[in-house]
């Protein structure tokens, strides 16, 4: 278990697995908001958080954030894309409505920062997030990253061409903002 200040990242379980699909999957705009893939339904029983065997190695490590004043289940965090040749990696989050506007995003993407850096040995995470998207671009910004560019009409969601805003942290960076 990786453990911030107000959230712990552990293991996904199946009595996760509900409350995850209800409240994040089901929300059609929201869900399209956040995965580039087109939103299709999907019973609870097939549902993408799922938890996956142990070695199954993809390129993504999927944590359960909890809220720790509460013990409650607040979200999904993800270190997706991860690239061992190139030693790279991305950072994806979802919160359950209830548990926006508290911090705890910038408290998983630090979290996340740590367990990229420290236990993967990564050296470069990137944060792709829709331009109008307040909530994480904040979120990177009070995590240490630098915005690198922006990509125009690149997200299609829910009818209209958005922008996409590009984020990236390197492993210096980190280790030194630590000191």
């Amino acid at each position: 278990m990786m453990t911030g200040d107000k959230i712990a990242l552990r293991a996904r379980t199946e009595a996760d697995v509900p409350t995850l699909h209800t409240e994040l999957y089901e929300d059609v705009l929201g869900r399209s908001r956040g995965d580039s893939r087109p939103w299709r339904p999907i019973p609870a029983q097939h549902s993408p958080f799922a938890p996956g065997k142990p070695d199954d190695d993809d390129g993504a490590a999927v944590f359960s954030a909890v809220e720790l004043a509460t013990g409650e289940l607040a979200g999904e965090a993800i270190l997706w894309g991860i690239d061992p040749h190139n030693r790279t990696g991305h950072i994806g989050l979802a919160l359950r409505p209830s548990f926006r506007g508290r911090g705890l995003g910038t408290d998983i993407v630090r979290t996340l920062c740590e367990y990229g850096f420290a236990v993967r040995g990564l050296q470069r995470l990137g944060i792709e997030t829709l331009a109008d998207n307040e909530a994480m671009r904040g979120a990177a910004l009070r995590a240490g990253f630098t915005q690198e560019g922006q990509l125009r009409r690149s997200a299609w969601v829910h009818g209209s061409f958005l922008d996409e805003v590009i984020f990236g942290r390197l492993a210096e960076e980190w280790h030194a903002g630590r000191s």
